[in-house]
């Protein structure tokens, strides 16, 4: 328990979490930029929890030639690459501010937009989320295959998470508390961030382009990511395939009434090669489909049966000024 009340205080820890996969073209512009921005205000002491992902390139060494007297920078460098939902993971159970901000290092979460946020917060907020009010800076296929996924996710799943939100926002301490005693090893971080709850506001901003560097979410990333998604916080899939199957035996016994009529009346038989292939056919891949949505689901439980850690820290760096001192940390198996 903390025995005083930031919102109150002077001047509050901000804790910045970033993970980093290959950024070496945009983490030197983040840190100058959080540095300009953020470092010299009275009323708020950043730090910044980086999480190097099993970058291969210069992305490490990039933010250890980093100096500042403004910001102190903690970086966890993973045994190899774990993915995003690991990387915030570990980001937030390493957090020590008063309130954590998860954002991404090309700059397309503004830092400037802290502020607001935290302005929000101590209105007394415990989550403020950071709401896109437009997606220019994304292509057409990025803008159109989002809005599908919020539809679906939020027409299946409970509970919703809100459109055109990504991971930037700013959270309460007592919200980190929560998250970390989530157990699960297959996260999906915006689910898990709904799931908690607690009291939420929005601001609203423009999305600015990338600083540097290519996304590395490709389409095949996004699918398995939104397939990830539908299947951590909604049995629905298996629920719908049995009305599927209850519709395509009705349409089935219809036809096949219609076909007992038609002898009866008319005593032609109905040739039936192309239709049976058709039919045949047509369950068999119902059938496959069905199997498919099962061994999601199977999957999804195996893994979790396994207890592996959530990702492997090869070693941590300390640097810049001195962290903010550590509050009670919640143990809970995600690393070693």
């Amino acid at each position: 328990m903390r025995n005083r009340d930031p919102r109150s205080a002077a001047c509050v820890s901000v804790s910045l979490v970033v993970p980093l996969y290959n950024e070496e073209a945009t983490v030197t512009n983040f840190l100058t930029t959080v540095s300009a921005a953020l470092g010299c205000r009275d009323d708020m002491r950043i730090d910044i929890t980086f999480v190097n992902d099993g970058s291969g390139d210069e992305t490490l060494e990039r933010i250890l030639r980093f100096e500042s007297e403004l910001l102190a920078i903690k970086v966890l460098d993973f045994s190899r690459n774990f993915g995003k939902e690991a990387a915030l993971t570990a980001g937030i159970d390493a957090a020590l501010g008063d309130v954590v901000v998860p954002m991404d290092v090309d700059l397309q979460d503004p830092p400037e937009l802290i502020p607001e946020m935290l302005d929000k917060w101590r209105e007394g907020y415990d989550v403020v989320l950071a709401r896109r009010s437009d997606r220019d800076s994304d292509n057409w296929w990025k803008r159109t295959s989002a809005r599908l996924f919020y539809r679906a996710y939020n027409a299946i799943s409970s509970p919703k998470i809100p459109s055109d939100v990504g991971d930037f926002r700013l959270m309460d301490r007592c919200v980190i508390e929560a998250l970390k005693a989530l157990p699960e090893s297959r996260r999906f971080m915006k689910g898990l961030f709904a799931w908690v709850g607690f009291t939420t506001a929005n601001v609203h901003y423009a999305r600015p382009h990338r600083s540097g560097g290519e996304t590395k979410f490709s389409a095949t990333r996004l699918w398995n990511f939104a397939i990830e998604g539908l299947t951590s916080f909604s049995t629905m899939p298996l629920k719908l395939w049995t009305y599927v199957g209850a519709s395509v035996a009705f349409v089935s016994l219809v036809y096949a009434s219609v076909i007992v009529i038609n002898v009866l009346l008319t005593g032609a038989d109905v040739p039936g090669y192309a239709s049976l292939i058709v039919a045949v056919t047509f369950l068999g891949g119902l059938q496959l489909i069905g199997l498919g949505i099962i061994g999601e689901y199977l999957g999804r439980t195996y893994m979790e049966t396994k207890r592996r850690p959530l990702y492997l820290i090869k070693r941590q760096y300390d640097l810049g000024r001195e962290l903010v001192d550590s509050p009670p940390k919640v143990d809970h198996g995600h690393g070693p």
